[in-house]
């Protein structure tokens, strides 16, 4: 993993030594997409694309035209406020990160997480919660992978949640990724009530790195384990109290790399929904996960889609047009199965 990192950030270095303060500057604009109008961020992911497309001898006047649309953008008077994950200075962290001077990650090393709540009108009876993590280092990706499937699940009667945690690998750990996951499960189920849902219907969407995310959640924080497990110096509040992990699991085109070894002692493994398209290299990621959390007991559900590369939930936003109507298919076939696993879940809870 870190040295396909290595190498993608090889490849970007000569672009980021010009774009690498306007990009860096966006990200938190993408990432606070639910404050923004929607072409206007639209707009911005173009002309950002566009800077990586040029020749580099006309890159300075796309890095112009991105500059000044970033500028102009101004939030929405009804935008939603942020919901911070860690009290300020109690972030649990393991990475020792203190340098982004060369822009190689989107967040700097003083990154608060947090995340919006996308909810549903009064009239309308959720169907359960829904926690949206994009892939990638986030940045760009929330648009599509973040905020556009937030609007998805949304459209289809969940209360929605858009994380912006601490990415996988970028630079920080998995137990710190999952932490942030865990500790907005908490702050969802602990608030159940007043997002009007079953605290047993909590169910975690990742994308690629943000399927990553997800289960570390669910391994280093479903069942009895504990944030001190893993900081020493963690001081738990009332809300390590709440139950961390997720009731279920969506895991798009997110399937842990091939050979992970993984410990399953004391873990609860929910219930897995996996999309992945057959032109996607996480096929090979698939092929070796799905036999081993069947060996485990987990109940999987498993889609491919044919002629579909990575990362195309929610580009259409971006794309202007469905490019591959067959990967939209994810989305109704997700929706059934969480109504499936949460009518299970209520099912055994009045036995």
């Amino acid at each position: 993993m870190q040295e396909f990192l290595e190498k993608m950030f090889g490849l970007m270095r000569d672009v980021k030594a010009e774009f690498g303060p306007e990009e860096h500057d966006a990200v938190e604009i993408f990432e606070d997409s639910p404050c923004y109008p929607l072409e206007d961020l639209i707009e911005l992911y173009h002309l950002g694309e566009a800077v990586y497309r040029c020749p580099k001898e006309e890159r300075y006047k796309h890095v112009e035209n991105f500059s000044q649309k970033r500028r102009s953008m101004k939030k929405r008077p009804d935008s939603p406020e942020r919901i911070y994950l860690w009290p300020e200075g109690r972030i649990p962290t393991l990475t020792d990160y203190s340098d982004n001077s060369e822009y190689r990650y989107n967040h700097n090393p003083d990154f608060a997480p947090y995340m919006y709540a996308l909810t549903l009108p009064r009239e309308v009876n959720p169907k359960g919660a829904v926690v949206v993590c994009a892939g990638g280092d986030h940045g760009s990706c929330s648009l599509p992978e973040g905020f556009q499937n937030c609007l998805d699940f949304q459209n289809m009667g969940y209360q929605v949640f858009m994380l912006n945690n601490r990415p996988n690998h970028n630079p920080w750990s998995e137990r710190e990724c999952g932490a942030d996951a865990a500790r907005a499960i908490r702050i969802i189920r602990r608030d159940a009530d007043k997002y009007r849902i079953d605290p047993h219907n909590i169910a975690f969407a990742g994308y690629s790195n943000g399927g990553v995310t997800g289960e570390a959640c669910i391994l280093f924080y479903s069942g009895d384990k504990k944030m001190t497990d893993y900081f020493q110096d963690y001081q738990p509040d009332e809300l390590d109290e709440v139950y961390g992990a997720p009731d279920a699991f969506l895991c798009i085109y997110g399937p842990r790399f091939a050979g992970a070894k993984v410990d399953y002692t004391g873990v609860v493994y929910p219930p897995t929904f996996f999309a992945v398209g057959r032109e996607d290299g996480a096929m090979e990621n698939l092929h070796a996960t799905y036999p081993d959390l069947i060996a485990h007991g987990v109940p999987v559900e498993v889609h491919t889609f044919a002629g579909v590369p990575h990362g195309k939930a929610g580009v259409r936003v971006v794309e202007g047009q469905v490019n591959y109507p067959n990967f939209e298919l994810w989305l109704p076939l997700a929706d059934a199965f969480l109504q499936d696993v949460f009518h299970k879940e209520q099912e055994d809870f009045f036995v």
